[in-house]
């Protein structure tokens, strides 16, 4: 039985881990990278199957101070929101609705809150992401490139109140 509870930082060792297995879907961070994250996120999850971890999720919102270009993108164009950095899913864990889960913690946890952004890579591509993040609401409102080029993604807004996920405001 999966249970979703708060990570501690004796799990970072197997998010690490998670993390790394899940590259390039999913940029490396390391011990301290992830420590600073969770030091400002707003959620840190880990699906937990007796001792393993299955799967994580990491949320940051928009008043974290995180460099990402896809963070500073939803930051520059929306007031609020709860942006999912990472969602990890072990590969011996997949269709099992771990992924479902988590995401359903973080909607529980929004609450009034409804807008939910992340994004997903369409170079190199992730079509089982996409289709997941659909499924769930999520639509994309924007494109760009990140890394010179070398990776360019689907930004995606899920509006949990039913409503069409608003045009972005303009930078600035």
């Amino acid at each position: 039985m999966i249970h979703i509870e708060p990570a501690q930082p004796q799990d970072y060792p197997d998010i690490l881990a998670l993390n790394e297995a899940a590259i390039p879907a999913v940029n490396r961070i390391d011990t301290s990278v992830l420590a600073g994250l969770h030091d400002q996120a707003e959620l840190l999850l880990v699906a937990r199957d007796r001792a393993a971890i299955a799967g994580f999720l990491l949320v940051l919102n928009e008043r974290a101070d995180y460099g990402s270009p896809n963070f500073r993108y939803f930051r520059n164009h929306y007031d609020s929101f709860a942006y999912v950095d990472r969602i990890v899913v072990a590969d011996s864990y997949r269709g099992r609705g771990i992924g479902a889960q988590l995401y359903d913690a973080l909607f529980r946890h929004a609450g009034d809150r409804s807008r939910v952004t992340c994004e997903v890579n369409l170079r190199p591509a992730n079509p089982g992401s996409l289709l997941f993040h659909e499924k769930l609401g999520f639509e994309v409102v924007d494109e760009q490139d990140t890394e010179g080029g070398a990776k360019r993604v689907a930004l995606m807004v899920c509006e949990r109140s039913g409503k069409v996920p608003p045009r972005p405001r303009p930078p600035g």
